[in-house]
């Protein structure tokens, strides 16, 4: 196979995603794992908004959750700022402390979905942070445990605990 196939080869396998057959959909997905790139992602995105199959959005949260290329990261926060895509909330957020990949960087996002958001899109936006290893200004920690201390009075107990144990963490990380 030489190189130059591999674009047009690749064209073909997402158009197994455009199948009327869930089946071949499910296949197609699987063929992602080995041969996806970051590209694909606003495609998988739209794909886990619109289907109704719990198996395809089982396999398109698989995928997000074994990401290994860092180009992905950008497109999997602009996904999770995009209030079109509120309903996966919980899944795009589960998926960037699953990949393991760093997302220090976006730290103000997290902590805005810890405060903002119900308990189970704040857990998960909790452990991504609580995972987070790579170092961090030490100006932009000291921003975000303002914003949570001035959000703890208005949390629920569950919330308010989690953020209290985000407020104890963050400065570890800053440098």
């Amino acid at each position: 196979m030489s190189i130059d196939n591999i674009p047009h080869e690749h064209q073909n396998i997402l158009k197994g995603l455009q199948s009327e057959d869930s089946l071949k959909v499910i296949e197609t997905l699987e063929k992602l794992r080995i041969s996806g790139k970051a590209s694909d992602i606003p495609l998988l995105i739209e794909m886990l908004h619109i289907s109704q199959n719990s198996e395809i959005k089982s396999k398109i949260t698989g995928l997000f959750d074994n990401l290994k290329e860092s180009d992905a990261i950008p497109l999997i926060v602009e996904a999770i700022q995009n209030q079109k895509y509120a309903p996966e909330l919980k899944e795009l957020v589960s998926s960037c402390w699953e990949n393991g990949m760093d997302y220090s960087k976006y730290i103000a996002l997290f902590v805005d979905l810890l405060i903002d958001n119900d308990l189970e899109v704040a857990l998960e936006a909790y452990t991504v942070i609580m995972n987070t290893e790579n170092k961090i200004d030490q100006a932009i920690i000291d921003q975000e445990v303002e914003k949570l201390e001035k959000a703890l009075p208005s949390v629920s107990e569950q919330k308010r605990q989690l953020m209290l144990d985000v407020i104890d963490f963050l400065p570890s990380i800053g440098f």
